[in-house]
């Protein structure tokens, strides 16, 4: 039985590591079958923007951008 996971996120992408843990509880969750909402708000949204060049460290526009294609819902 599946559940649905709902993820708040209004930090931007790479002053702390919430970014990071975001994406690995979609992950995690979309694999295990789960459907999973992320809504970004404030400095969250930043997360999405296009063209970001994160150097060294995880990479949020690519990141998400995988999730939404593995089933990902998010609101801004």
């Amino acid at each position: 039985m599946s559940k649905i996971f709902t993820l708040f996120l209004s930090t931007s992408p790479y002053s702390y590591e919430n970014t990071l843990t975001a994406v690995r509880i979609a992950e995690s969750a979309l694999n295990k079958g789960h459907v999973v909402k992320l809504i970004a708000s404030g400095d969250g949204v930043y997360c999405f923007l296009k063209g970001q060049k994160a150097k060294g460290i995880t990479n949020a526009e690519e990141k998400f951008g995988e999730l939404i294609q593995n089933g990902l819902k998010v609101y801004l």
